[in-house]
């Protein structure tokens, strides 16, 4: 359990970092998403899910 707190105190603070450095960047990349489709995002979350996993799997082997 320490480590999923682990995992998500450390996504919240790059993401965090990214809005509070590019805010105005963060705001032209929701606009580009806006205009993919809902199939290409599923698809791209999927990889990103499956990719993920295989990390943190390897990590603790």
């Amino acid at each position: 359990m320490k480590d999923l707190a682990a995992a998500l105190g450390l996504l919240f603070f790059i993401e965090g970092l990214l809005f509070a450095i590019f805010p105005t960047r963060i705001k032209n990349m929701l606009k580009a998403i806006d205009k993919i489709p809902e199939n290409k995002l599923r698809s791209m979350g999927l990889f990103f899910l499956i990719l993920g996993f295989l990390i943190v799997w390897y990590v603790k082997q």
